[in-house]
């Protein structure tokens, strides 16, 4: 018996090891995009060596950190009632969008830093998705522009959310503003 119970346990620990890992790894990233290895390793409470057992590299540790920030952005925004009229159903999601990013900008600017081109756009695709249907519901009842792809309207409202989150970063923008300003400026390009 002893046997069976030792692997388990042996399992246990190295869940509980990489999920401090990740949550350690999501804080020091969120704080400072430069944040090392053995940062994060310290914050978790692990060994240099424990982290790399589970994580060969930086990069793999960043990418573990964004999807779980994705994770826990994806529980958020999948409990929004985006029914009725799109503009207030973007109002809506924009409003929770713009949290997300504020809250893990500085973790996003080092996925952008560490991982491979492109990586970052498509851990992005449920939200990205989420967004382009509603754009397509307005275009399709007349609200929103059709002389643009949603497609195209996404991203343009990617990076001005983005945008402004270097914004606030950089201390020209409060905080506090930056969710309406966000809103204004995509449902502007979305009406335009």
């Amino acid at each position: 018996m002893a046997v069976h119970s030792a692997p388990a346990r042996r399992r246990a620990d190295a869940e509980r090891n990489i999920a401090r890992i990740v949550s350690a790894a999501r804080e020091c990233l969120s704080s400072d995009p430069g944040a090392t290895v053995d940062d994060i390793a310290k914050a978790a409470g692990v060994g240099r060596m424990t982290l790399y057992g589970h994580f060969r590299t930086r990069a793999d540790l960043v990418e573990a950190a964004l999807m779980d920030a994705l994770r826990a952005g994806e529980e958020t925004l999948s409990s929004l009632d985006l029914t009725g009229d799109p503009r207030q159903a973007m109002t809506r999601l924009l409003g929770s969008s713009w949290e997300l990013v504020a809250e893990s900008a500085a973790l996003l600017t080092a996925a952008e830093d560490t991982l491979p081109a492109g990586r970052v756009r498509e851990l992005h695709d449920e939200p990205a998705r989420r967004m382009a249907e509603l754009i397509r519901r307005g275009q399709d009842r007349g609200v929103f522009r059709t002389d643009m792809p949603a497609d195209w309207l996404v991203s343009v409202a990617h990076y001005i959310l983005h945008g402004a989150a270097d914004q606030v970063r950089a201390g020209r923008l409060a905080s506090h503003e930056a969710a309406d300003m966000v809103t204004k400026s995509v449902q502007s390009v979305l009406t335009g």
